[in-house]
Formats: structure tokens, sequence, C-alpha cells
């Protein structure tokens, strides 16, 4: 299966990128993201990776069970601003290069970054 580990670096280089310049796009165009409820945010990630967490071990990231977690997930980061399919292939690709990011999701389960990444990258692929 395809995922961000073995990605084309050219591929994951344009998708940190697009990331990078769609949150700037985003953050600039809403001061801030002021319009999020930050604390409701972090309450539904919080929920969703505390649920997702109980179902990983023996499951495949294009598990329809876990393609409706992701669905969530997307779900929760539009709430800052929609990024297109590389951006959020971008997110994946910064949660498991950034240490605080890393440290964050694995809290939920040791796995969580690496299936986090797996599971978004079919995602984006079937449904951006």
């Amino acid at each position: 299966m395809t995922g961000i580990k073995n990605m084309d670096e050219q591929y994951a280089d344009l998708c940190r990128k697009f990331l990078a310049e769609e949150q700037d796009r985003s953050l600039s165009a809403t001061g801030g993201w002021a319009h999020v409820d930050k604390d409701q945010v972090h309450k539904d990630w919080h929920d969703l990776y505390s649920e997702m967490a109980s179902c990983l071990d023996g499951a495949q990231p294009a598990d329809d069970h876990i393609q409706l977690f992701i669905d969530r997930h997307f779900e929760i980061a539009c709430r800052f601003y929609t990024p297109t399919k590389n951006a959020y292939i971008g997110m994946a690709i910064f949660y498991s290069e950034d240490s605080a990011m890393k440290e964050f999701h694995n809290s939920y389960h040791p796995d969580m970054v690496d299936f986090l990444g797996d599971a978004i990258y079919v995602y984006a692929q079937k449904r951006l």
C-alpha cells in the first residue's frame, strides 16, 4: 500500500509547500483563524483520536470504518479552511515530521501518526 512513508520525495515536497501556502493564506484572511472555536476543535480532536486509537490494532488505513474517522478528521480540519488534496497530505507529513505533533498524536496510540498518515493519504487520493 502506498502511504506517506514511501511517497516520492518531490511529491512530498509539493505537499509540504501546498500546506504552508494554504495555511498562510487562511491565517492572513481570517485573523489567525479567529472564526474557529479552538476549545471545541481540541475536544473534537481528542474524541476522534481516542475513538480511533481503540480501533487501530488489526485495522488497515483503507478500511471503511477507518475512512469514516478520516472523514471526521477532514471535517474538523475544514473548520480552519478547506485544504486541497496536496495540502491535506502535507498535513499528514507535518504530523510525522514535527516532533510535538508526533508526540501528541502518538500519545493516543504508539502507531497513530504513521497510521493516520497512511489513512489520510488514502482518503485524499479517493475523496479530494
